[in-house]
Parts: structure tokens; sequence; C-alpha cells
């Protein structure tokens, strides 16, 4: 930069993260130093649609004297002229090298390693997280300099926010003309949470440095299948869990084992050892189905064994009850939301059941009878006209979502388990007849499982986009998995299925 030109700053934090006081932090530090600073916020919207952007520019003030001038200051970062953008998060990152505030010529890009998704990336159909490789990759080209690490775990680890780990960053990564000293005045001068964000920020100085100076990145830690099931016997552990392990080893091939151990794991916590046997039998079938066809489990195996333990761990009111009164739920809020320990947390939760739900949690029986009585109908629906909000953290609140929790003891014998068992044996069947035809056609279609999920209409409109394919499938044999492929993608492009009905009009017309 010239001498006549202003340092020029970007923050883009979402709330809660500190991108004010950070911005505070930059401008006390500069005024310290003898430079003229300015700062504006453009606040973003709620839920996680977008972050707040903080800017920053600081101008020498004896450069100023020198000229005779006074600086006309800008308020908003210009795209290709920004000397330094510090983003709490990965997706911040790729914001503003999308709004071209990162130049490969100019510009400084400090950013945390971890993801908090946008709605966008939750609200999706599908699976639309974008790949956080891709996002570093592209960042780290974008820029002239590249510093990047966790620093969302640092934070955590010294009981501070970020602001102060990038505060730290950016003093290592010397782009700024001031010593490290004059960061950490800056920070005892705020008066305000003094020790730990010294910590966090001498953290966040030694991992910049580290990891910015010469191009590296912070090496990412694989994502652990650990869970609470090992491959081998553990001493104390349930028999049964034993048995079922070596089991799995014995009857299922070593590529698909992995996954096959992640669904053992979870249809345990969700049911109980039982339910999971019953599902390591399904795997088998689809097992001795390949190796009667001569064809090699390969991809196969491993995703039935994924999707047939979400299918079987199906979201019903009993599961939701459960997981919304875990412990580690309430440990994790508290984290999140940096509830101090003389705090007290208050936690609201939002229900709405229908009378198809309620009806669903009973066992089938009284299920059925109240669905066939007009006049229980009647009242049930005027009772679910509204939702509920129930205070979990509250004595009466917690005992009430346990009971509705403890519904998973008769679970196997409601009228959902009976529905949802029913299309999970047909799409068993299915799949063991595709497998003799085309192993790669049955492949597309265990991927279809991927549209039923959810619960209430997110679950009523899946099952009936799957209801569509698997009627294409029936009327079309000759259908190809590239085709198949095609109208699943169609379904999870709109909640109305408009899109998926065009591709169903175009597949009538090419089938004849």
């Amino acid at each position: 930069m010239t001498h006549t030109q202003p340092i020029k700053i970007a923050i883009l934090a979402m709330g809660g993260e500190g991108g004010g006081v950070l911005a505070d932090w930059i401008v006390s530090l500069g005024e310290s130093q003898g430079y003229l600073a300015q700062t504006t916020s453009v606040p973003g919207v709620a839920q996680r649609t977008g972050a707040t952007i903080y800017y920053v520019e600081l101008f020498a003030e004896h450069e100023a004297l020198q000229m005779g001038l006074q600086p006309v200051l800008a308020l908003m970062p210009t795209p290709g002229d920004v000397d330094v953008v510090l983003a709490s998060e990965l997706m911040e990152a790729g914001r503003a090298v999308v709004r071209g505030l990162v130049s490969a010529d100019k510009t400084t890009l400090i950013t945390s390693t971890h993801r908090v998704y946008s709605m966008t990336e939750k609200t999706a159909l599908g699976d639309a997280r974008v790949d956080a490789h891709t996002l570093i990759e592209q960042s780290r080209l974008s820029a002239k300099r590249f510093v990047a690490f966790d620093m969302a775990q640092v934070a955590q680890h010294h009981h501070s926010v970020i602001s102060a780990v990038l505060f730290g960053a950016l003093a290592s990564s010397g782009v700024l003309p001031f010593a490290i000293e004059a960061f950490e005045r800056t920070i005892e001068e705020a008066a305000v949470g003094v020790t730990s964000s010294l910590a966090a920020f001498k953290a966040g100085a030694a991992l910049g440095s580290s990891s910015g100076s010469n191009g590296r990145l912070e090496q990412h830690k694989k994502a652990n299948l650990g869970s609470p099931l090992a491959s081998k016997p553990t001493p104390g552990r349930h028999p049964e869990i034993d048995e079922l392990l070596a089991r799995l080893e014995r009857h299922l091939p070593q590529p698909a084992q992995a996954l096959a151990l992640e669904g053992l794991r979870r249809l345990v916590d969700y049911q109980d050892t039982a339910y999971a046997t019953l599902y390591l039998a399904r795997l088998e079938r689809v097992f001795a189905a390949l190796q009667a066809s001569q064809v090699s489990p390969g991809q196969l195996l491993g995703e039935c064994a994924r999707h047939l333990a979400l299918w079987m761990s199906y979201e019903d009111t009993a599961r939701v009850a459960d997981l919304k009164t875990r412990r580690q739920r309430f440990s994790r809020v508290r984290q999140e939301a940096h509830v101090g320990r003389e705090q007290t947390l208050e936690i609201h939760e939002y229900f709405h059941p229908r009378l198809q739900e309620v009806c669903e949690t009973l066992p089938a029986w009284a299920g059925r009878w109240i669905l066939g009585s007009a006049l229980l109908r009647g009242g049930i629906e005027r009772l679910t006209q509204k939702g509920r909000l129930i205070q979990s953290t509250s004595l009466l609140g917690f005992l009430l979502l346990r009971v509705v929790a403890f519904a998973r003891h008769w679970r196997q014998s409601t009228l959902r388990y009976q529905a949802e068992n029913q299309m999970i044996e047909a799409w068993l069947a299915r799949i063991e007849r595709l497998i003799a035809r085309n192993p790669e056609l049955a492949l597309a279609y265990i991927e279809c499982q991927g549209l039923v999920k959810g619960y209430s209409d997110t679950h009523e409109r899946g099952v009936r986009h799957y209801q569509t394919l698997v009627s294409c499938l029936e009327r079309f044999p000759q259908m190809t998995a590239a085709t198949l492929r095609s109208l699943r993608l169609a379904a999870l492009a709109d909640e109305d299925g408009d899109k998926l009905g065009q591709e169903v009009a175009r597949l009538e017309l090419d089938m004849g």
C-alpha cells in the first residue's frame, strides 16, 4: 500500500462472536498508535442467513499533517481494495471471496476453519452442505496471504470468544504496523474478560503465525467414526453388544463394516440391541443377494447400511422428546449460548403435534380406534390446533417430555412403526430383485431412501415423492440408474414436487 492510503480492514462475524468488540479493539489500537480511525457496521439478518460486516479504516495522523489534508475515510469496503479480511467462520470467508473483498495481489485473509451451517444448507431437502475443503482451497487461491485454523476450538479451550483469537492471528500476521505488545495493552485497557481474552489472543497469535507464515494450513483431523461400540470386546459391556460386533465381523465384508458399525450404534441408542440385531439381519439379506448374483459388494452394501440405519431410526415424537431432554443437549446449549456459571438457562421448545402424530405414537389398535372415531378425532384436533411452548429446563416440562420419550418402549407396536416397517421391507425386497437384474440401478434405488425423512409435513412429502419414484420404476422397468438419479434430484429441488412432476412427464413421453 502507498503512504497516502488508509489501512482497510473488513470483519465478517455472526452475532455473539464479538465482531463489534474486535472492531473496537482495532480502532483503540490504531488511535493509541497515532492513527485516525473510523468504523462502520452493516448488520446481517437472523437465523444464520448472513453476518454483520464491520469495516475499519486507519490512517496515520502524521501523514495527514504532512499533507495538510483531512483524510476522507470510506464507510464500506470496496471490492478489490481491502487489505485485511477477518472472517469468524469458513463460510463467511467464502462469502468475502464471492463479494470480491479478497484479492490475490492485496488481501490477507484470516479465517476460522470451523463451520456453522447457513439456513440454506440446513433447510435444503437434500444435502446442501458446502464442501469445507473447497472453501479452504478457493480462499487460499484468492488471497495474497491466507491464515486459517479452528479458532472456535481455541476460543472454547480458553473460555473466551472467537474475536480474541482473530485479534491474535491479526497481530502475528504482521499486516498492521504495530508491535504485539500494543495489541495486548488494547485488551488490557478494555478491562473486560482480560485474563481469558489474553489467553485466547496469545494462542491465536501462535497458531496464526505457524499457519500463515509460509502458506501452510492446519491439518484437519479426519471424521471419527468411533462410537460406544468398539470393534473388540470391552470388559463390563453388555454381552449382546459383543455378540453383535462379532456377528458383524463374521458376516459382512470389511468395506461395509465401518458404516454398519455406525448403524448398530445408532439403533442401539434409538431402540435396543434386539432392534440393532434386526438391522444386521437385514444387511445380511442384501449381502446374500449380492453373493448369489456374484456382484461385488463395493459401494452398494455400504450405502445400504447407511440408508437402512437412517430409515430404521425414523423421527417420531418419542425420538424428538428423547433428544431434547438429554444431558448432552443441555450442556451443548449452555456452551453455545455462553451461559455463565451464575446464570440461569431456560429453553423453550415449540411443539405442534397433529392428530396423525398423536395416533402414530400410540399402540396400533389405539391409533386406529381414534382415527376411526369422529368424536375422538375431533376432540384431539381441537386440542392440537395450536402449537405449544414447553420449557424443557423446568421440572414439569422436563418430566412431560420424558413421559413422551418413554413411548420408545412400545414403539414397535405403534401405527407409525407398522407403516415404516412395511415400507422398509418392500424397499429391501426391491433391492434384492434389482441386484439380480441391474446392480447399478439397485444402488440408485437405495439412494432414493434419502427422500423419506423428518416428521409431520416433511415426512409426508418425502414419502409421496418416494412413492412416485417407486411407481416410475414399476411402470418403466427399462429405466436406467442415471434416469432414476435425475428423478431423485428433481424430487429434492422443491417441496411441492413441481420439478419432479415435470421430469415424470418427460419420462412418460420418452418411454412411450
